[in-house]
């Protein structure tokens, strides 16, 4: 006897979505975005129109927009074409905070740069405001270094996680 697949409840999914999205919102993600993101986290192939997310989430196009542009702007999501179609798709990755904290590492190399510059400037480590920025460096630099050793972990975790997974296609 076959498996049934399962059953989704959109009742649930819906509640989920406005839980899951206000921990985004606490953390500091603005509040549609986090609704959107958690809607398409939720949705089973992880692709929604900018009209069915407005739908699902009940709010209007423009403030589609400006969340999907957010977090497009943050890797969480991408933006395809719809093939036939002048309409754009989001889309969620499987492995959606992956993408985004790959971002962050690119963005916090640019500011290590900029704060390095910095040092100098204001004088060197002998001066109170080259110690701070020095440090900022440090750290930076720091994170780097271990965001490295915890991408190639990840996917040995990953890889593991997923080995009996079917497809998502």
């Amino acid at each position: 006897m076959a498996a049934r697949p399962p059953v989704r409840d959109e009742r649930a999914v819906a509640a989920y979505v406005e839980r899951f999205g206000d921990s985004l919102t606490d953390a500091g993600m603005p509040r549609l975005a986090s609704r959107v993101f958690a809607r398409l986290l939720a949705d089973d192939d992880g692709r929604m129109t900018a009209a069915e997310l407005t739908e699902a989430l009940e709010v209007s196009p423009a403030a589609i927009s400006g969340a999907v542009g957010y977090l497009t702007q943050t890797y969480l999501i991408g933006k395809e074409r719809e093939r036939g179609s002048r309409r754009d798709v989001y889309v969620v990755q499987s492995d959606a905070w992956h993408g985004a904290m790959l971002s962050r590492d690119r963005v916090l190399a640019q500011i290590e740069t900029s704060l390095r510059s910095g040092v100098p400037a204001v004088g060197g480590t002998s001066a109170a405001a080259g110690r701070r920025l020095q440090l900022s460096v440090e750290f930076l630099a720091f994170l780097s270094e271990r965001m490295g050793e915890i991408e190639q972990e990840w996917q040995g975790r990953k890889a593991e996680i997923t080995r009996d997974w079917p497809a998502d296609h």
